[in-house]
């Protein structure tokens, strides 16, 4: 069984350029990137910008995500390839290799987060973006270009959005701080949740996206119970 999926995941990561990357959002860790079957995909923090560590043993655990030609690299910015030392062609997002986890059985898996405290899921990058010309002015989104807003009633970086209140306002999360990027990188930090996950957070104020909005750009969790806010583009003002 490990070794059919072994080939299935290293067939899958010769997948064709117009679906190699998906974004899957989970629960538990973000938005997380996937090859084209669902498939998790992990970056290494031993290794260095653009360049994979990962090889012999550590290379059959965690199978890199290889393409044999560079015309297949999803038209998005961040991705890029390394040629490893078997001169295969790794898929780096943001300068970070990627790679499936061999113990991964189905797509949806993230059995390998974690793992070592040197392995975590990818998470989509850059984390914050600013949706222009809305009806609230420019303001800040997540990943998904969705709108982001805060809770005055949270105290400091303590989230006090629970159970339902987090149904109708799922928090931002990522997997891993170090994947915190971007052009607001100074401003963004996260907190850990009472489950154990990790919301970000900016300036201080962990960041919710709101269940209404339909579409990017989409502002309607604005002044709801006058305690929900969006997040205005500083530079803008």
């Amino acid at each position: 069984m490990k070794l059919f999926l072994s080939l299935a995941l290293m067939t899958s990561a010769l997948a064709s350029a117009s679906s190699l990357i998906q974004y899957h959002d989970d629960a538990k860790l973000g938005r997380i990137l996937t090859d084209s079957s669902g498939m998790t995909l992990y970056i290494f923090t031993k290794d260095a910008p653009d360049v994979s560590n990962c090889y012999d043993q550590c290379a059959v655990n965690w199978p890199p995500l290889t393409l044999q030609d560079a015309k297949d690299l999803p038209d998005e910015p961040g991705y890029g390839l390394i040629k490893r030392k078997d001169g295969a062609f790794q898929v780096t997002y943001n300068s970070w290799p990627l790679y499936y986890w061999v113990k991964d059985q189905k797509a949806g898996d993230t059995t390998g987060q974690a793992v070592g405290k040197v392995w975590w899921v990818a998470n989509q990058m850059p984390l914050i973006t600013v949706q222009k010309d809305t009806a609230q002015g420019n303001v800040l989104a997540g990943p998904n270009n969705m709108t982001l807003y805060i809770f005055t009633k949270d105290e400091g970086t303590t989230s006090n959005c629970y159970d339902q209140c987090a149904t109708n306002w799922p928090p931002l999360l990522v997997s891993h701080e170090i994947q915190l990027m971007g052009t607001f990188k100074s401003r963004l930090g996260v907190t850990t949740r009472k489950d154990g996950t990790l919301q970000v957070t900016l300036d201080g104020k962990p960041v919710y996206y709101w269940v209404k909005d339909q579409k990017a750009g989409d502002t309607t969790g604005q002044a709801v119970g006058n305690v929900w806010w969006v997040i205005q583009d500083e530079a803008a003002k």
